[in-house]
């Protein structure tokens, strides 16, 4: 019974690791992808960066919804709700490939904003919902599994190693990016991210995971005297981490668009 039980854990933590280098690929799909948009838009990178910032947008709303659902229904239906959310974020993104290229919603300054970008952006709104629960899941989940309390786990590794490889994993699908390049040059690469999902959905809702915090929910909610915003460090913190992922964000994205640039402003690599 107990090697059973044991199995099952390891499926689930293999099952969540593929999870956790998932947050960092669907995240960093927009640097690539913000390429393709960057060149749509004549090279404007404030609208290539736009994928970026819909996706980080999404924390702002998820981030205490995604905290509250983990102690009402627990890790395991948070992941797999966070997993289907993730499959419809990765549709919306794909049918900005075949929907609303040739129409025109509002201007934007001196570019005429298609439905297909608004598609895109809404594809990547909900993909931050989705890696925003994933966030809040995914360790608590992975310590849980391997045995509770501060053991810590090896899945940032592969979320780190994701995050890098997947500008080379969409350069080695698309080749140079030019101004032809279009988002269905990429749509492989979605259904195989919306596979991932679905395969770990089926797997993870198989797999029996402990809920210790939801053994207490009968018992009395516990009242704080004060709330986390009355100390400093939580407030220096919330911003210090804003700064923070700017910067992790930017920098990179940025240095995407250089890179790609083949003119004489840019790496041309």
């Amino acid at each position: 019974m107990n090697q059973g039980k044991k199995n099952g854990n390891l499926i689930a933590i293999i099952t969540m690791f593929f999870l956790f280098a998932m947050i960092s690929f669907v995240t960093n799909l927009a640097a690539p992808f913000g390429t393709i948009w960057k060149n749509e838009y004549a090279g404007s990178s404030t609208l290539g960066m736009m994928g970026n910032m819909m996706n980080f947008l999404a924390y702002l709303f998820m981030g205490i919804p995604a905290g509250n659902m983990l102690v009402k229904i627990g890790y395991k239906k948070t992941a797999l709700i966070a997993m289907a959310v993730g499959v419809v974020g990765l549709f919306i993104q794909y049918l900005s490939s075949v929907i609303g290229a040739s129409t025109d919603v509002f201007a934007f300054g001196e570019y005429a904003i298609k439905l297909n970008f608004i598609i895109y952006l809404l594809g990547a709104f909900v993909c931050g919902f989705c890696v925003c629960m994933l966030n809040t899941v995914v360790n608590p989940m992975l310590n849980l599994l391997g045995g509770g309390g501060n053991k810590g786990n090896t899945g940032g590794a592969l979320n780190s190693l994701s995050g890098t490889l997947t500008p080379l994993f969409v350069g080695a699908l698309i080749g140079t990016v030019t101004d032809k390049t279009a988002m269905s040059d990429v749509a492989p690469l979605l259904f195989v991210a919306m596979g991932v999902f679905v395969a770990a959905f089926i797997i993870i809702s198989f797999v029996a995971i402990p809920e210790p915090h939801l053994q207490k929910a009968g018992a009395t909610k516990e009242k704080f005297s004060h709330s986390p915003w009355s100390f400093r460090h939580t407030v220096l913190g919330v911003i210090g981490i804003f700064i923070y992922v700017g910067i992790e964000i930017g920098i990179p994205g940025t240095l995407n668009f250089y890179l790609a640039d083949s003119s004489d402003k840019g790496a041309g690599i």
